[in-house]
């Protein structure tokens, strides 16, 4: 069976310990390739390699940096395809959801290719009698991050690009789950010039995690993942001193006001329960449609949207989404559909009729509940799959409080004409990112990317200025120069 190996110093590692996991192809169910379960060992090897390196990277200027992500950014354009089937190999996304995985991360790094501009401090002249004033922006040193299944190109590329602009090494621990796009993107990070040691690829799970939160030289650790996961790195990593930003888990909701374009609404909806398989974290698992006469039209539009989707495989065409990552998180999806029934919500569409594509593919069709209420715990966790609640509102007040009531706090979008509700919602609802009219709120690459609540712990967001920040620290000098006489000229320099 195929081994992914680590990508340590520069070049593939194979696994040195007797721990393995299967990568599964999503659409048969069989297993395609087995990865190494890194530990304490590994992530020192890696850790060893940055920390030779990373001196040297940071005193390289700000603007030959910037070339060598401009070249990555080139050398992975030019491999799109590849990297797309081999995402979607994978994950099972359809292939114009993977090249839209690697594509909002290229933004990102097209964005970090700015870092001369982006790493510039502050002068003040005259601050004080003779006395002049600076900051800089220096690199941490060694940081790490440990990304998730659902966007193995993306989400890597939001945090090495900012990290490795400005000057950092950066050590990556992708999900087991889909690790081979990860291991590519580092090798073409070496082909475009960034020095061995720079971006490593440790494998790994608890144990992989466990050891980069304990390692003395990592200074800072970016995670994304389950909420559950992210407290306890943010808990454990924060206690040992290093910086943390830890996204976490999400329930976003879609506010639907009577005057808003249902038409539009349903079919802007549909795509962001369902596209993905709604395994990402800005999916939009429950509209909240304002009165009776909304709902009951929302609801129409959505079951003939619905109707409409098509499930395939990566490589159809006209697919709409295609199979879950695994067979485990297809049964977590539908014990989840089972707990709706059982808590009395109603079953518009049901999902679990599909069947899986030769039997054995982790594929779901889309599902749709309604009358769902605040207090089912179907509706206060979250399922990440191709689920749609609706939970009903009488009024506004009380579908601005759905949102920002819940535990999570990632995202929301409210669907209207009116201006004035519009700014209302904006202002008052307690999320981090909002849409108007716009159902997937994912901020471009300048702006920063973060939510509320238990879906974001640490001060942080994710790449825009905030990733820049998050990857250097503040030096501030003051100085003075004093205007004696010259020393004699027998006097040795101060400085050799």
């Amino acid at each position: 069976m195929r081994e992914i190996p680590h990508f340590i110093a520069g070049a593939p590692t194979p696994g040195g310990g007797e721990r393995f996991a299967e990568v599964y192809d999503p659409v048969c169910g069989r297993a395609q390739a087995r990865v190494p379960l890194g530990g304490p060992a590994e992530l020192d090897q890696a850790v060893q390699a940055a920390a030779a390196a990373q001196p040297a990277w940071a005193a390289v200027n700000p603007q030959r940096r910037a070339r060598v992500l401009l070249e990555f950014k080139r050398l992975v354009e030019s491999r799109m395809q590849e990297l797309a089937e081999l995402l979607s190999s994978e994950h099972g996304k359809t292939l114009p959801d993977s090249r839209g995985d690697i594509q909002r991360g290229l933004d990102v790094i097209e964005f970090a290719c700015g870092a001369p501009h982006l790493l510039k401090g502050e002068y003040t002249e005259g601050a004080g009698p003779g006395i002049d004033v600076y900051s800089l922006r220096q690199p941490l040193g060694v940081v790490a991050g440990i990304t998730p299944f659902n966007f193995p190109a993306m989400i890597p590329m939001w945090m090495l690009g900012p990290a490795i602009a400005c000057g950092n090494a950066f050590i990556l621990k992708p999900s087991e789950k889909d690790p081979s796009v990860p291991v590519r993107l580092a090798e073409l990070m070496m082909e475009a010039g960034a020095p061995a040691g720079i971006l490593s690829v440790v494998h790994g799970d608890k144990a992989a995690v466990d050891a980069i939160i304990a390692h003395p030289l990592i200074q800072a650790v970016s995670f994304v993942g389950s909420s559950q996961v992210a407290q306890y790195v943010y808990a454990a990593a924060t206690a040992l001193g290093k910086r943390v930003q830890a996204m976490g888990g999400a329930k976003n909701h879609g506010i639907v006001l009577p005057d808003a374009d249902l038409d539009q609404a349903a079919r802007d909806i549909a795509g962001a329960a369902f596209g993905s398989a709604g395994e990402r974290c800005m999916a939009l698992p429950v509209v909240v449609p304002v009165g009776e006469q909304t709902a009951e039209a929302l609801r129409a539009r959505l079951v003939a949207s619905i109707a409409r989707l098509r499930v395939g495989v990566p490589s159809d065409p006209q697919a709409d989404y295609g199979p879950l990552v695994s067979g485990e998180h297809r049964e977590r999806v539908l014990r989840y559909i089972e707990m709706g029934v059982e808590e009395g919500a109603e079953l518009v569409v049901d999902g679990r009729g599909l069947a899986p594509r030769g039997g054995a593919g982790y594929f779901l069709g889309p599902t749709l509940f309604d009358r769902v209420s605040p207090s089912m715990r179907s509706y206060q966790e979250e399922i990440f799959g191709p689920v749609l609640q609706i939970v009903r509102a009488a009024s506004f007040e009380e579908a601005l409080a759905l949102p920002s009531a819940h535990p999570y706090g990632n995202g929301a979008a409210v669907f209207t004409r009116s201006g004035s509700a519009a700014r209302e919602f904006v202002a008052r609802v307690r999320v981090g990112m909002v849409g108007i009219n716009v159902p997937i709120p994912v901020p471009v690459a300048y702006h920063s990317f973060g939510g509320w609540k238990r879906s974001a712990f640490g001060d942080a967001n994710q790449h825009g200025m905030d990733g820049v920040r998050f990857f250097t620290r503040i030096k501030t000098v003051t100085a003075r120069w004093p205007q004696g006489r010259p020393a004699p000229a027998e006097d040795p320099p101060p400085f050799p």
